[in-house]
């Protein structure tokens, strides 16, 4: 405890420092604004933020990446609940309670409930990711190379199968993905891999340059595809804090939206966004009179969010801890940290327990600022709901371009977004999802790494990856899951939900 305490301290120390707080501002408007405007999502700005980082402090750069993350959460309750348009894939549940308390005048009461669930959730989610990381922290350090190579393949296993859509497109996805790593020079012979004789492929792919043509550019094209529509609330937005009786219903839906949020999150895949529907699942299940949810029940609203807001930062525990992205978001977090030339494991903790517990502080210093962004700026949100889809998305395409080429000045990377994006877009068509693909890039190298220096001490030994364990149950846990995820029931409601989407 007292040295939890004292970890705490040294984050808080670092987090308060100006710059940062300045950063973490920044990410949480940022990414509350791009919740708020449907179409561009998380994934994208970040991928289209890459590039600005460089001039950055490693800690300050995460601190922003970080605060557009779980900002995005918040904004994406506010454009579920005013127009019906769930700004985050997370947020689809809170749009069905939001929307029609919205409509029946409470639409302040709807984002009071969210933001205050969502602040409250964001502290516990802070509290439990300090208390988890130095344990899982301590057990990550006795692994060796076999050891981490199961890790990774296990956590490549649930990413196939928390993924949506069939399970051999996702197997598909993460396989291109290492591919895609392998591309470029063997930093042990110094042979060049899969380069076809280009030199500006010599040293690879780069991440930033993939994640913003997948994410970004495929996603403009995506929603010039689809038809702008807008239910927006007419009616005011009305008191923003709720009464005695709202609280009284809310309550108990937050804490066990927290509860569930924060189980889930910590799962690689899609874990953070199954959060919200657990919840409301569950409320829906516990609750005296069911046929109230879908009617603007407030239920609907406090639960869900919560859940949404406290998986968003415990996903971060496995990144953190374990140096395991648990979805594409944490997967470009590795990529930034890569970039900045920090090895994302337990060795950060030890290593620079600087940016480890700073990043931790700033995550409730964020969820603060957002409980104050939040609520006086709903007037703000309101109107750039009214900005028309085809006004914003050439900005952001030239803003990637520009974005891009600061990287490195070459022409070629520009070219290549285009290249990504035009393929994400295609991949999405025909029912691939592209996140899958990003993992098995960014764990690709782990992958490799740990394959080729456990056969190396092993001498050629393939029995190596068994011997210990640990690697038998991790290796074992991933086989079962993925056999499960085989099961026809389990895998037509997998396409269903894909298709749904």
């Amino acid at each position: 405890m007292t040295d939890l305490l004292a970890n705490l301290s040294l984050g808080f120390s670092v987090a308060f420092t100006p710059i940062n707080l300045w950063l973490a501002f920044v990410g949480c408007l940022v990414g509350t604004l791009i919740g708020v405007l449907p179409g561009v999502g998380p994934i994208a700005t970040i991928a289209m933020l890459l590039p600005i980082t460089f001039g950055f402090d490693p800690t300050g750069a995460l601190i922003m990446l970080a605060g557009i993350y779980y900002g995005a959460q918040y904004g994406g309750s506010t454009t579920a609940i005013l127009v019906n348009i769930p700004g985050e894939a997370s947020s689809v549940v809170t749009a069905l309670d939001g929307h029609q308390m919205a409509r029946q005048g409470r639409a302040g009461v709807a984002l009071g409930v969210a933001a205050i669930g969502s602040f409250f959730a964001g502290t516990v989610a802070t509290v439990v990711i300090a208390a988890l990381s130095g344990p899982l922290t301590s057990v990550a350090l006795i692994f060796g190379a076999p050891e981490y190579f199961a890790l990774v393949v296990m956590g490549l296993v649930f990413a196939v199968v928390l993924a949506r859509g069939s399970v051999l497109k996702a197997v598909a996805m993460i396989v291109l993905g290492i591919l895609l790593s392998t591309i470029g020079t063997d930093l042990e012979t110094g042979e060049e891999r899969m380069t076809f004789g280009l030199p500006f492929l010599a040293d690879g792919i780069d991440f930033a340059v993939l994640a913003m043509g997948l994410f970004g550019v495929s996603e403009i094209l995506r929603n010039l595809d689809a038809p702008e529509t807008r239910d927006t609330v007419r009616q005011a937005i009305g008191r923003l804090l709720p009464n005695a009786r709202d609280f009284a219903q809310s309550y108990k839906p937050v804490l066990r939206g927290t509860a569930i949020g924060a189980i889930l999150g910590i799962l690689p895949g899609s874990g953070a966004v199954l959060g919200p529907f657990a919840s409301y699942t569950l409320e829906k299940k516990i609750a005296k009179d069911p046929s109230r949810f879908g009617r603007g029940a407030i239920e609907g609203v406090a639960g869900p969010e919560s859940a949404n807001n406290a998986g968003a930062q415990t996903s971060f525990i496995p990144l953190l801890t374990l140096g395991i992205p648990s979805n594409a978001v944490m997967a470009l977090m590795v990529g930034a940290m890569t970039i900045h030339g920090i090895i994302p494991g337990p060795q950060v903790m030890t290593k620079t327990p600087n940016l480890f517990w700073g990043m931790i502080a700033s995550m409730w210093v964020g969820n603060l600022m957002l409980l104050v962004i939040n609520l006086p700026l709903v007037g703000v949100w309101v109107r750039l709901l009214k900005v028309p889809y085809r006004l914003m998305f050439p900005a952001i395409l030239l803003f990637c371009c520009i974005g891009i080429y600061t990287v490195n000045s070459l022409p070629t990377d520009v070219m290549f977004i285009g290249i990504f994006g035009l393929a994400g877009y295609l991949l999405i068509r025909l029912g691939f999802e592209p996140a899958p693909l990003l993992l098995g890039f960014v764990l690709g190298d782990l992958v490799e790494e740990n394959f080729r220096r456990a056969l190396i001490i092993s001498h050629g030994s393939l029995s190596t990856l068994i011997e210990s364990p640990i690697s038998k149950i991790l290796l074992g846990l991933a086989a079962i899951t993925l056999l499960l995820s085989l099961i026809p029931s389990i895998r037509r409601g997998r396409e269903e939900v894909f298709v749904e989407d």
